[in-house]
């Protein structure tokens, strides 16, 4: 038994603190990490981190892997590609609510693999909310399922999610063996993914509830009490006055929202419009119902309580765009309250509702409303600014919002084409074994840059940044707890705990307790804690390292059982209007079933 040290004690309490804010999210995960670097550097005399390994995480092939394959994906993305592939599903479908579902898993599950799935799930949801709309089907039958099987198709290869390159430079470094080469997954991800999309096809139906309605947001956020319809008359105070500056002065007296001004068949944003008001125009008004009333006394105004206002009056293809957002957690607005976001003033939006992550509706006072990862916001303004804010990286709008495809009589562009062509030398270059899957990475984003598929500002804005320095404080981490011998001691324990088990039944064991981890810690620090310890008792059991950190990697890059496990669940939460128990219902099933199938994979494939 290894012996216990003061250093191994220091560096198990680090870990200890550091799963607890990841858990709690006292602190973003990002900035928990860096403090972890710093931490790890100033008590080098217990945890043996000198500031060259400290640092390490920043050099590491993963990270600048992962670095590089955020912008591919977005090169790839930016060509409209994949929405091209959106219209093909629509005319698969034909309104046909199993051929849509099949059509969702089955083909966001391989483009997964080979395209980062976070910017893949952000370019889905909004085709696939608008298609459910089409179909008659509720969004919570289908987003789930685009989630999980952008995380099935994500085993498929080595680059089909950081999670992988993560554990591939973990194995690497544990056992001094080469890191896993790109299709070395491929046979267990094919069997996984077959298994999990027969799984959602099936059972997940009749596990998922329809908590949103199709086509009826405004319904789905509670807001249709909030809105109403007000006539003025041309004796009212309001009669020559801006609209926008009556909006602004009605939001700060009694926070009440003017979204539009109706005259004769005409629609105006009162938000965007310098036009005075007139006598016989229409107010579309948002606010509490006895604000309302307060409003219509002050300003001589008619209440029309028959003029209900509906999806169909707040999203008009000629103007005016009803959105909903979520907010990502790598937004740079997470803790700002929606006032100092400046929506109204940035992009002539009006907040309607917004959605917690818990499923608490908040409906007034929204400026004084801070922005937390995972809510959802659903707001009206112009056609134009949608598509500015859905360029915006603080937010993922995930309604479809009108715009050109890049394609030529359903051909994709040149531009799309050399995208896919650069992306597929980059695999052929890194699985032939020509250059380190890295350095073929970075040269692929030279080349997109080089043949204008990509601008450098693009690239830099597509990485998602918090995930880079998440991995740069985790990964020494992962080494402090080797370097102490903590991972030897945990080793230790694992092993006299499970000796009369059989090693398969400890590799199970192994996946299960890395799903739990990655559920909960996020799935690059659940891998990069767990492959070292994985691999170490393997080799105490006399087993193959090999089987040990691909159950791992597998387990980590499969994160089902909570919206904050993994980025795509977060992202579906609030347009599918899902609760977290729906995550452990539709998810702990598929957890388990994988458990055994990747387990009985690895021993087939591979042996022990």
């Amino acid at each position: 038994m290894v012996a216990v040290t003061t250093g191994m004690l220091v560096v198990f309490a680090l870990v200890v603190v550091t799963m607890v804010l990841f858990v709690t999210e006292a602190a973003p995960p990002d900035v928990t990490a860096i403090g972890v670097i710093v931490a790890l550097v100033v008590l080098e005399p217990w945890t043996q981190v000198s500031l060259q390994i400290g640092l390490s995480g920043f050099s590491n092939a993963a990270t600048i892997t992962i670095l590089a394959m955020y912008a591919l994906s977005e090169g790839v993305r930016q060509t409209g590609a994949i929405r091209v592939l959106g219209k093909e599903i629509a005319r698969f479908t034909r309104g046909s609510e199993s051929r849509l579902l099949g059509a969702v898993v089955g083909l966001t599950g391989p483009v997964a693999g080979i395209v980062n799935n976070t910017p893949v799930v952000a370019v889905f949801i909004p085709m696939v909310s608008d298609l459910a709309d089409q179909t008659s089907v509720s969004p919570s039958k289908l987003l789930i399922p685009l989630s999980y099987a952008s995380m099935l198709g994500g085993t498929l290869t080595l680059i089909g999610t950081a999670t992988n390159l993560v554990a591939s430079e973990a194995y690497a470094t544990a056992t001094d063996n080469p890191p896993f080469s790109m299709f070395v997954f491929t046979p267990l991800g094919i069997v996984v993914f077959l298994v999990g999309a027969v799984y959602l096809l099936t059972i997940a139906p009749r596990l998922l509830p329809e908590r949103v309605e199709p086509g009826n947001r405004t319904a789905n956020y509670g807001v249709q009490p909030f809105l109403a319809r007000v006539l003025v008359p041309s004796r009212s105070p309001l009669v020559g006055n801006p609209a926008r500056e009556i909006a602004d002065d009605a939001h700060r007296d009694l926070n009440i929202d003017i979204l539009d001004v109706l005259r004769g068949g005409e629609h105006f944003i009162a938000a965007e419009t310098d036009r005075d008001v007139t006598g016989r125009d229409i107010l579309t008004v948002r606010g509490d119902p006895q604000k309302i009333q307060q409003f219509c006394e002050l300003a001589d105004l008619r209440f029309l309580p028959r003029a209900a206002v509906t999806d169909a009056e707040l999203d008009r293809p000629d103007r005016v765009a009803l959105l909903e957002l979520v907010v990502p957690r790598e937004s740079g607005l997470i803790g700002d309250t929606i006032g100092e976001t400046r929506l109204r003033e940035r992009y002539d939006a009006t907040v309607l509702a917004v959605r917690r992550r818990g499923g608490d509706l908040i409906r007034e006072h929204f400026r004084d409303v801070d922005l937390r990862a995972g809510d959802s916001l659903l707001l009206q303004t112009t056609r134009e600014a949608a598509r500015y804010l859905k360029e915006a990286d603080d937010f993922i709008v995930t309604s479809e919002v009108s715009e050109e495809v890049m394609e030529q009589n359903g051909v994709l562009s040149p531009t799309a084409l050399r995208a896919f062509a650069i992306l597929a030398a980059v695999i052929g270059l890194a699985a032939l074994g020509v250059v380190p899957i890295a350095v073929a990475a970075l040269g692929g984003v030279v080349a997109m840059i080089a043949t204008d598929c990509l601008s450098p500002s693009d690239a830099y804005d597509a990485v998602s940044w918090n995930v880079i320095f998440l991995l740069a404080g985790v990964i020494p981490l992962g080494r402090a707890l080797s370097l102490t011998g903590g991972v030897a001691l945990i080793a230790d324990l694992v092993g006299e705990a499970t000796v009369f088990l059989p090693i398969v039944a400890v590799l199970a064991a192994f996946y299960l307790l890395t799903g739990l981890l990655a559920n909960v810690i996020t799935p690059v620090a659940s891998v990069v804690l767990v492959v070292p310890i994985a691999i170490d008792t393997a080799q105490q059991l006399g087993a193959d390292p090999f089987g040990f950190a691909i159950a791992v990697t597998f387990a980590g890059s499969t994160a089902f059982m909570t919206p904050i496990g993994y980025q795509t669940n977060l992202m579906v939460y609030g347009p599918g209007g899902y609760r977290f128990a729906d995550y452990l219902r539709v998810g702990g099933p598929l957890q388990l079933l994988l458990t055994v199938v990747t387990t009985f994979g690895i021993v087939f494939l591979w042996g022990l």
